[in-house]
C-alpha cells in the first residue's frame, strides 16, 4: 500500500481524562501525520473538562472527532461506538492515559501491511504497576483462560490494531454484554504481537478499581464459557454424596450400635446448615448471572446514547 492508499482510524475512549487529552494529542498527531487518519474520541459521560478540551482541538483539525454520550455507559460500549463510526482500513484503539505509548503505532501498521489482521500491543513488563495490579491481572487471565473455551491472550489490553474486516465482524454481532478482548480472540483472524514496556499513567487515577475488574472478569467468563454451570453441577453432586454418606453413617450407628450412647450435637447441625446454605446461594448466584445475561440480551436496549457529534461523517451512524 502507498502512503495515501489507506486510512488509519484511532479510537480513544475517555472518561474524566481532562489532564491527559493535550498530552496524548501532542504525542499522537506527529505519529499520524505520515498517514491519512482520523482520531475519534468517545466521551463516556465525563463530568470534568474532557469534552471541552477535545472540542478545542476539534476546531483546529477536522481529523479530530468526538462522540459524546449522554451518561457513563462503560468502557467496552465506548469502544463499540468507536468501531461503528470508524471508517479506516485499519482501526487502532488506545486509552488516553499514555500508559500505552502511541509511538508503537508505526510497528502495528507495519505488521498489518505484512498481512496480519489483528495486531496486539503486548506488555513486556509492568514495572510501573503496583504488586496488587500485577497479580490481579495474572489471576484474571489465568481464571478466564481456565474457564473459557477461547484462549484470550494474556498481558494485552485494548491497545490493538484491527483490520476493517475484523471491525465489520465486531459491528455485526448482536452481543449486549460486551467483552471485546474475548470477541476479538474468538474471531480467529491472523494475529501477531508487538511488545512494549508499559509506562506510568500520565495524570489521574485508574478508572478500573477492584470492583470493576471483578465485574469485567465475570462478564468475560459468562460470555465465553458454560463451565461455571458445569462446576456447579459437579459441586452439587459432591455435596449430595457427602449428605448421603452422612445419612448412611447415622443409620449405621443407630441400627448397628443401638446401645451406644450418642448425643446429637448442635454444632454439627449448625455447620452443615451453613455449609449447604452457602452452596445453595453459590449455585443460585451462578445461575442468576447467566439468567441476567439473557435478560439483558432480550431487552435489546441500545448500548449507548449519543448526545453530541463533532466532525463525524453524517453517513457513518449506528
Amino acid at each position: 500500500m502507498g502512503q495515501e492508499s489507506f486510512l488509519v482510524s484511532v479510537i480513544v475512549p475517555v472518561f474524566n481524562e481532562s489532564g491527559n487529552i493535550k498530552a496524548l494529542v501532542s504525542r499522537l498527531l506527529p505519529i499520524l501525520q505520515k498517514y491519512s487518519y482520523e482520531v475519534i474520541f468517545v466521551d463516556d459521560g465525563s463530568t470534568d473538562d474532557t469534552v471541552k478540551d477535545i472540542k478545542a482541538i476539534c476546531k483546529s483539525s477536522p481529523n479530530i472527532k468526538i462522540l459524546s454520550f449522554t451518561r457513563n455507559f462503560g468502557h467496552q460500549n465506548a469502544l463499540s461506538a468507536g468501531y461503528k463510526y470508524a471508517k479506516g482500513d485499519c482501526v487502532i484503539s488506545i486509552d488516553a492515559d499514555l500508559q500505552d505509548p502511541p509511538e508503537l503505532i508505526h510497528e502495528m501498521v507495519k505488521a498489518w501491511h505484512k498481512g496480519y489482521e489483528i495486531v496486539y500491543a503486548r506488555r513486556r513488563s509492568r514495572d510501573n504497576d503496583s504488586i496488587f495490579k500485577k497479580y490481579s491481572a495474572w489471576a484474571f487471565y489465568w481464571l478466564i483462560n481456565t474457564l473459557s473455551e477461547v484462549v484470550i491472550p494474556s498481558d494485552v489490553g485494548d491497545y490493538r490494531l484491527l483490520d476493517t474486516k475484523v471491525v465489520k465482524y465486531l459491528n455485526s454481532l448482536p452481543e449486549r454484554a460486551l467483552f471485546l478482548r474475548g470477541l476479538v480472540a474468538w474471531s480467529g483472524y491472523k494475529t501477531t504481537y508487538v511488545d512494549f514496556d508499559r509506562d506510568i499513567r500520565h495524570c489521574g487515577t485508574t478508572h478500573y478499581p477492584l470492583r470493576k475488574m471483578i465485574g469485567f472478569a465475570v462478564t468475560g467468563i459468562a460470555a465465553f464459557s458454560a463451565k461455571p454451570l458445569r462446576i456447579v453441577i459437579y459441586f452439587g453432586f459432591l455435596t449430595a454424596c457427602m449428605g448421603f454418606l452422612g445419612m448412611a453413617y447415622a443409620f449405621a450407628r443407630r441400627f448397628l450400635l443401638p446401645h451406644e450412647y450418642w448425643v446429637t450435637g448442635w454444632t454439627a447441625i449448625f455447620v452443615s446448615i451453613m455449609f449447604f446454605s452457602g452452596v445453595q446461594m453459590l449455585v443460585l448466584g451462578v445461575i442468576g448471572e447467566y439468567i441476567g445475561r439473557i435478560f439483558g440480551q432480550v431487552q435489546y436496549r441500545p448500548l449507548y446514547l449519543v448526545r453530541e457529534e463533532i466532525n463525524i461523517d453524517p453517513q457513518v451512524t449506528n
